[in-house]
């Protein structure tokens, strides 16, 4: 209990702390950037913005401390503990790096994977030279480390991966399909424990004395490691995010499949880091894992994707409701994502033009029957508002000059695309 507690202190130094403070100040503004770009696609898509910006930054770091105690909690019952000249923090700095470089690669499968690799390639030059080498982590707790940070962040995706997605549509099989992207970071306060065997730097909290049974995990070298340390955790923010573009999933259950994914990735590799106690050749079986293994887990995800089948088109059947905005006329009325348009005033419809013209047209109330995703056909009475009932329809088909690509690592390309194209 003394450890715990010990833990969620130091997570909430890395909060108010007026240093790390700053720091989360300014992944709050990035993050705030960013969500403000998500709510106007969603304005110019569907009429009016699902998320607000404000509501989407806070939610990702109320959450991102929530996860960032779990991961520290986590951590310090397993007994992580990494020596002075881990380089762990470098780790923190190449991820958050990679986020302004390549998103896809700002995980900390591969910061970790490159930590490790330049400590095992230290470790072997500082061998052939006789010297020391700068940069001496622990492999098999650093990959530890890192299965459990993509364990919590499997959880993380799973609760709320979905929020922020916005829709959008590719061309495949010469039909329009609608889909949603995901975009969503959060930032982690983790606190770390360091056993320093010089004087404890200002930057930590008061040392905590450790039970019998810790630490769990390494526990010949570490306990070799605590008998001439001091144990003190340090805080440090990590960013982890999630991308991803689905048109064969619902929009809330495809962060669950990728979250799922990612969660079981998270506890193989952890499971994995214990063969680098076999020496240098495990070591590198493990750190070769971390990022391949993650790229095969993707891959596999992607498969999945792609073999499933599209549930947003247009058809002869019917007009595919692709997004409903809240509190608009058409969601009011009962109309949901994935339902089916097939007459508006009891006329067949075939594409979303006719229900298009038929709003314009009408001032009052408007009949539609609607086939739900669950099968039901239901007839609904819609009343526009402002010439709008807040339904986002797939279109049947779209002049070659008016498409946009979608690049799920880059929203603001996007953006600035859809403002020409209107």
């Amino acid at each position: 209990m003394e450890l715990m507690l010990y833990t969620l202190r130091t997570v909430a130094y890395a909060i108010v702390d007026p240093m790390h403070l700053f720091m989360l100040v300014a992944l709050g503004i990035m993050f705030y950037i960013k969500n403000r770009r998500i709510s106007i696609m969603q304005k110019m898509t569907i009429g009016e913005s699902i998320n607000s910006p404000l509501e989407l930054t806070l939610s990702q770091i109320a959450l991102g401390i929530i996860a960032g105690a779990i991961v520290s909690i986590m951590l310090s019952g397993f007994g992580i503990i990494f020596n002075e000249n881990s380089g762990i923090e470098i780790m923190f700095m190449i991820s958050i790096t990679l986020l302004f470089i390549k998103k896809r690669y700002m995980g900390f499968a591969y910061s970790g994977a490159i930590l490790g690799a330049i400590s095992i390639f230290s470790n072997i030059l500082a061998e052939l030279t006789k010297t020391e080498s700068y940069i001496n982590v622990n492999i098999l707790v650093l990959m530890s480390f890192v299965g459990l940070i993509h364990i919590v962040e499997g959880i993380l995706i799973m609760f709320d991966g979905r929020r922020g997605a916005i829709p959008v549509f590719t061309n495949k099989d010469n039909k329009i399909i609608g889909g949603f992207a995901y975009n969503r970071y959060w930032a982690l306060p983790v606190a770390l424990f360091i056993a320093i065997t010089s004087d404890i730097s200002s930057v930590t909290t008061s040392a905590v004395a450790t039970p019998d049974w810790w630490p769990i995990i390494n526990r010949p070298g570490a306990l070799l490691l605590l008998s001439s340390a001091i144990i003190a955790s340090i805080p440090l923010y990590g960013v982890i995010g999630y991308n991803s573009v689905s048109f064969t999933k619902e929009k809330n259950k495809k962060p669950i499949y990728s979250g799922i994914g990612i969660l079981i990735y998270g506890v193989v590799l952890t499971l994995i880091a214990q063969v680098a106690s076999f020496g240098i050749v495990g070591q590198i079986i493990v750190v070769a894992f971390a990022a391949l293994g993650y790229e095969l887990m993707l891959k596999i995800q992607n498969k999945i994707e792609k073999s499933g089948k599209y549930l947003y088109v247009t058809d002869d059947n019917g007009v595919a409701v692709l997004e409903v905005a809240p509190n608009s006329p058409a969601f009011e009325s009962g109309v949901r994502r994935g339902d089916k348009i097939l007459e508006v005033n009891r006329n067949k419809v075939t594409s979303e033009v006719e229900i298009f013209r038929t709003i314009r047209e009408n001032f009052g109330e408007i009949s539609f029957r609607i086939k739900k995703i669950s099968g039901e056909i239901v007839d609904l009475n819609i009343i526009p508002k402002n010439k709008r009932v807040g339904m986002l329809l797939v279109p049947r088909m779209v002049k070659a000059d008016s498409t946009l690509s979608v690049d799920n690592d880059d929203f603001k390309k996007v953006l600035e695309e859809m403002k020409r194209k209107r």
